[in-house]
């Protein structure tokens, strides 16, 4: 699927993905969380077995991704998490792309009727945009703060 001119949004789940689009997805998620954004908490918590991995590119380069996480993996609901764009590539709306497409995929294709996702406080404006409706209090993860997130379809 289209994401842009020149930029495809490819969905698999974790089994489906090949060494080389884990590997950059991983490298990617280092480079956001763990380079730039100074987090010490560990990125590979085993949810990615049991998620779908919905990922961008830009000629063959992955340039930002995402998880779906199955229900009760993370939350009793579906899940969105990891949500990540290349720094190069930020301003550009990709973020909303790629998480319109996850919800497209959660709501319609796979038949569920609410998401729930932990986000970064300072994106709440982003994800109301979205739909999503903060059900938690600021809580601090890996020293950022954070507030829970939930939609459901109406």
């Amino acid at each position: 699927m289209k994401c842009g001119d020149t930029i495809e949004c490819v969905l698999k789940f974790f089994d489906d993905l090949t060494l080389r689009e884990l590997y950059e997805i991983l490298r990617l998620r280092a480079e956001v969380f763990v380079v730039e954004q100074n987090c010490s908490g560990q990125d590979l918590d085993g949810k990615d077995y049991e998620s779908y991995h919905l990922f961008i590119s830009n000629d063959s380069e992955i340039i930002g991704a995402l998880r779906i996480l199955k229900q009760n993996v993370a939350y009793p609901e579906m899940a969105i998490g990891r949500l990540i764009v290349d720094k190069r590539y930020r301003k550009r709306g990709l973020s909303r792309k790629m998480m319109e497409h996850a919800m497209d995929f959660i709501l319609n294709d796979l038949g569920k009727n609410a998401i729930r996702l932990s986000g970064q406080a300072y994106l709440c404006d982003f994800y109301r945009s979205l739909g999503f409706r903060r059900v938690s209090d600021r809580y601090l993860e890996d020293g950022i703060w954070h507030y829970e997130f939930l939609y459901e379809k109406k």
